[in-house]
């Protein structure tokens, strides 16, 4: 943890820093508001300790400067004058406390230690705000699973770029977790970002935030998801969906380590580390010019294939297991497991959607089972020894008769079928034409 301390008194700063470096905190000192505001802008800061006297940009310009552009981070005032004024205004301004000198240096170390605990508890809520209740379990011991858990441990520890791909629900944003799990950043925010279901016109100011009155309707600063990932893990999900305009934005952001508000004047430093995943063939994408090589190569360093359910089936009896325990808790349930003849039609069963498809089956199987055994009613299958010979057994016929079933079980609402079938709509809207359905 990095804190600024700031006071133009050299024996105070120095004092300071000696009692917070006895408590492990890696402390940098600045004499003036003018030299804060540059570190501010240059490294990210867990805190900062201000003296409000100061010549030049006093400690209240300072802190009035952090609370309309600079970083978001907590702030203790310490000042020889003891005013109230000045306490009522540093506390308007964003300041969590206010000591007047002299002080008993454990004093400002104790309150220091508490607003830093009372950030990180906001940013376990921020973080529990955001996470999925779905899937956050690594459930997974076949040959492949195995082999990227083997990686996924080597990587963790280190800043290195990493990109998921795979399928719809196979589970790129467990691994993405499992990663951030593993890191030293592991007590900050895991922050994820779907990108293609933020419309385009939203995304540039969902990812970076922006400035009271940068444009009509902002009426207060909002930061983006870059500043809540600060010091954690930054998750963009579906990155071949980025815009062009906006991947030129983001080869910036991994150059430089720093971002900039709409409608901002000042560059914040940011340090999340960034995991990016995508369902789509980019390789591709950067030969028909729709995403760029240079960011392509930035962002490929390490990668994970994550593989379709289908090409791992011993993992579904772990999988359906999980689900079932977890659906019992969720919905006041109590199915005992799964018979033998509905675990082999799940076996059989293709899973276009992958996982995300898995997990919906058997949820709405727990809510209509009449039995403490699931069957292969509960589940919409047919148990294999049950099956009329049919003309078409690959993976793309039995695909094919999973979309139309899903199709039929919601009367051809296609939302719908596409939210059964763990997929998205405009991935059903492709096989609807390619199986011509």
């Amino acid at each position: 943890m990095k804190i600024l301390v700031v006071d133009d008194e050299k024996n105070i700063r120095d004092s300071i820093a000696r009692y917070l470096a006895l408590e492990k905190m890696e402390v940098v000192t600045a004499e003036n508001g003018l030299s804060a505001q540059r570190l501010l802008g240059e490294e990210v800061f867990g805190g900062a300790v201000i003296d409000l006297r100061m010549s030049g940009m006093d400690g209240l310009e300072l802190l009035r400067w952090i609370s309309r552009e600079g970083p978001a981070l907590p702030v203790i005032m310490i000042s020889a004058y003891g005013e109230i004024s000045d306490a009522v205004e540093a506390m308007k301004l964003g300041a969590r406390d206010y000591i007047v000198k002299p002080f008993d240096p454990e004093e400002l170390v104790l309150r220091l230690k508490r607003i830093l605990a009372e950030q990180a508890l906001h940013d376990r809520v921020e973080q529990g705000r955001r996470e999925s209740p779905a899937g956050e379990e690594w459930i997974g011991e076949s040959p492949p699973m195995r082999e990227i858990r083997g990686l996924v441990e080597k990587i963790a520890p280190t800043p290195s770029m990493v990109l998921i791909t795979g399928e719809s629900g196979t589970g790129k944003e467990v691994i993405a977790r499992a990663i951030h799990r593993l890191s030293a950043n592991a007590d900050r925010p895991f922050v994820p970002v779907n990108l293609g279901g933020v419309p385009e016109t939203l995304l540039e100011s969902e990812l970076f935030g922006y400035e009271k009155g940068a444009f009509t309707g902002a009426s207060q600063r909002k930061l983006g998801m870059f500043e809540f990932a600060a010091s954690g893990t930054l998750f963009l999900d579906e990155i071949g969906d980025l815009p062009l305009h906006l991947q030129v934005k983001l080869l910036r952001v991994l150059q430089e380590k720093k971002i900039r508000r709409l409608g901002g004047t000042q560059s914040l430093p940011v340090d999340a580390r960034i995991l990016n995943a995508t369902n789509r063939d980019l390789e591709a994408l950067v030969k028909e010019g729709r995403f760029r090589e240079d960011l392509y190569y930035r962002l490929n360093v390490i990668r994970i294939k994550v593989p379709p359910l289908r090409e791992r089936k011993e993992d579904i009896p772990l999988l359906a297991g999980a689900f079932i325990a977890k659906f019992n808790r969720l919905l006041g349930r109590k199915i005992k497991g799964i018979d033998p003849a509905a675990l082999r039609a799940l076996q059989e069963y293709p899973f276009p959607g992958n996982v995300r498809e898995l997990e919906n089956l058997l949820e709405r199987a727990v809510i209509l089972a009449e039995g403490s055994l699931l069957g292969p009613r509960d589940l919409g299958l047919q148990a294999p020894e049950d099956k009329a010979p049919s003309k078409g057994g690959t993976v793309r016929e039995l695909e094919k008769q999973a979309v139309l079933a899903a199709l039929q079980r919601w009367e051809g609402n296609r939302t719908r079928a596409a939210e059964e079938l763990g997929i998205s709509r405009r991935t059903l809207l492709n096989k609807i034409r390619v199986y011509e359905l």
